[in-house]
């Protein structure tokens, strides 16, 4: 530590500590914070990411919702003989809040109802393995993005931070599976297991926390991506705050381009046959730039305020320092046998000869 820093902790240690200077100092604190989350993540080139994210995520749209859709075939009647219907009637209407009517018209829906007409044969199609391919990809351009923010980028092969990355986003798939249709039916199956008297009351509540429930979610969703995504992990609290971050820009971001494009349509400009995958890029890209914003946000906490390591990580460091420690008493050479001293003297004169 220099005199500086000795000099500006004994200048911060008399400084009187009201609460106007107090709050002038944590939003002094904020906005540095906020400044070294832009330059960090206009260094770590998140337009570029964002991008290669974003195309990644539009060529696997179709076939990840023949994957999804078409594994839905195997578990739809645990849930009901409408389950697919329901479930399609959801994501539609989910993508009408998310995205453009032109974006949800001429493309969500249609290849919905494509995916259900063929049925769940499709999920062994040349299609799911190209959802694999390019969904993965998608993954693997988050997990690199991830542990890049981090300082991490080197901490894993890259072969296998691909596969890494290709069994995180099987491992999504699977999870979406079983949570869409509970999403989707959700307020039927609570309906059908309250009680009569409490049926109408319970079901209103459901309604209103519905899509804040979705949200939250796909926020604790977006925090396991940030958690699984490091070699060198954090504790959970700390990587919600850019989950959080993640979800309000991305909702942000969507609505401010629904009404662009709206007004984009009430002008009569129109980009023609183009409109809809440019509409869709931007979404992609926006959500893209979402979650790696999300984690630019942590790594730039963690600079600020360094956590303590979590238990695991201790129990690691203290296992990698204990085979360190062996190794390196293996390694040391063992010591020489010292030679043995050598016999005494006899003095020749206190010798008798025996006659």
């Amino acid at each position: 530590m220099n005199a500086h820093d000795e000099s500006q902790q004994h200048a911060d240690a008399s400084a009187p500590t009201t609460p106007v200077v107090l709050a002038a100092t944590r939003w002094g604190r904020v906005r540095q914070l906020v400044v070294h989350v832009a330059a960090k993540a206009w260094s770590d080139s998140i337009f570029a990411k964002s991008a290669a994210a974003a195309f990644w995520q539009t060529l696997s749209l179709a076939p990840l919702l023949l994957g999804l859709l078409g594994s839905l075939g195997y578990v739809g009647h645990w849930f009901g003989p409408n389950t697919l219907n329901i479930v399609q009637s959801k994501i539609v209407s989910f993508a009408r809040k998310a995205f453009s009517p032109s974006v949800v018209d001429s493309l969500v829906q249609p290849t919905v109802n494509d995916v259900l007409q063929r049925g769940h044969g499709g999920v062994v199609s040349g299609g799911f393995v190209l959802s694999l391919w390019a969904g993965s990809s998608a993954m693997a351009t988050f997990v690199d993005a991830i542990t890049a923010a981090h300082g991490q980028a080197a901490a894993r092969h890259p072969v296998w931070q691909r596969i890494f990355a290709l069994l995180l986003y099987v491992g999504f798939l699977m999870v979406a599976v079983l949570i869409l249709p509970l999403i989707a039916l959700g307020p039927t199956l609570i309906g059908r297991v309250l009680p009569h008297a409490w049926r109408e009351p319970g079901l209103r509540l459901i309604d209103a926390f519905y899509y804040p429930g979705t949200g939250l979610v796909l926020i604790v969703g977006l925090t396991f991506l940030y958690k699984t995504a490091l070699h060198r992990t954090l504790p959970w609290h700390r990587l919600f705050g850019g989950a959080l971050v993640a979800g309000v820009f991305f909702m942000a971001a969507s609505e401010g381009l629904r009404r662009y494009l709206a007004w984009v349509t009430r002008t009569g400009i129109s980009y023609g046959a183009l409109a809809t995958p440019i509409a869709f890029l931007l979404f992609t890209f926006f959500l893209g730039f979402a979650i790696i914003l999300g984690a630019e946000f942590n790594a730039s906490v963690e600079e600020f305020w360094p956590s303590r390591a979590t238990r695991f990580e201790q129990l690691r460091m203290w296992w990698s320092s204990r085979e360190h420690r062996r190794a390196a008493a293996a390694a040391a050479p063992s010591p020489k046998p010292e030679d043995p001293p050598p016999p005494p003297a006899t003095d020749q004169r206190s010798v008798r000869t025996m006659p």
